[in-house]
């Protein structure tokens, strides 16, 4: 495994790890990974199952948002300990972070031992929505997979709203830490003001790639009655949808790392086949 940092226009660091066999003989199918809300590349599961796809052949990239609220100049953060950046974080600035992503390995290809031409792109959560959204406006993106993914970003009520506008900011427990984590009306601001290019519905039914949507049915941070939506938008000819039964947001995984779940197991074959397929 290989850490690297770049830096995005904003001059932010986005910390990226990329796990490849460094003796392979053939150009490597690519697959790049988007962490989630009060996610990173580090949480739980998610080191692993990067050690499972490249194992399995793949040359994987995992990566921490500029703006996820953890000090990104340390290799492996797993600390909240840069609210004020979590703070000002927006969709649209994570959508900005993964095509700086995407940039930086295209111009290294001939560095790595990947094919940028065999690109997959997957992300978890709200990773999975900004995943969606990036596939339909770049057209390097060749397979998409879902998972337990968003099929909305304006989830807030009006309530919330008045509230969020009026105190400048609103606040979201992480129940793990136990801190509150401020987020600026910025984020609010970006929904409304960037409407048709964070909708999700409208992204997936323009993709022409395969695409892969795996839900566990018991998710109660994101209903399951979201990946139907997603496959109602998407084109049924391209896209695979999955429920699985008994496992919920994170397919059984928790953080820290305490081993596999059957739920787990099946989605990392899954997406192993799904990148293999021709």
């Amino acid at each position: 495994m290989k850490n690297i940092k770049i830096k995005n226009k904003n001059g932010r660091i986005i910390n990226i790890d990329l796990r490849f066999a460094e003796n392979a003989s053939v150009k490597l199918p690519l697959l790049v990974f988007c962490h989630g809300f009060k996610g990173f590349k580090d949480w739980g599961s998610f080191p692993y199952i990067m050690d499972r796809f490249a194992d399995a052949g793949f040359f994987t990239v995992s990566f921490n948002f500029s703006l996820n609220g953890m000090d990104n100049t340390k290799d492996n953060p797993v600390d909240f300990d840069r609210l004020d950046l979590f703070a000002e974080s927006t969709f649209s600035s994570e959508l900005d972070d993964l095509g700086e992503v995407l940039d930086f390995l295209e111009k290294e290809k001939h560095n790595y031992n990947y094919d940028f031409e065999n690109l997959t792109l997957a992300g978890h959560s709200r990773g999975g929505g900004i995943a969606i959204l990036k596939s339909a406006e770049d057209r390097r993106i060749k397979k998409l997979a879902a998972l337990a993914s968003v099929s909305e970003f304006n989830r807030y009520g009006e309530e919330t709203k008045r509230m969020w506008r009026e105190k400048g900011f609103v606040e979201a427990l992480n129940t793990r830490t136990k801190q509150k984590m401020r987020m600026n009306v910025t984020l609010l601001e970006d929904i409304e003001n960037n409407a048709e290019r964070l909708n999700i519905k409208n992204a997936i039914s323009e993709l022409r790639i395969p695409v892969l949507i795996i839900h566990g049915k018991e998710d109660q941070a994101v209903d399951a009655k979201e990946a139907e939506t997603l496959y109602e938008f998407s084109d049924k000819n391209r896209t695979k949808l999955i429920i699985l039964e008994n496992t919920g947001h994170t397919f059984g995984a928790v953080h820290p790392y305490e081993g596999m779940s059957d739920a787990l197991e099946r989605v990392i074959e899954e997406v192993v086949d799904f990148v293999k397929a021709g």
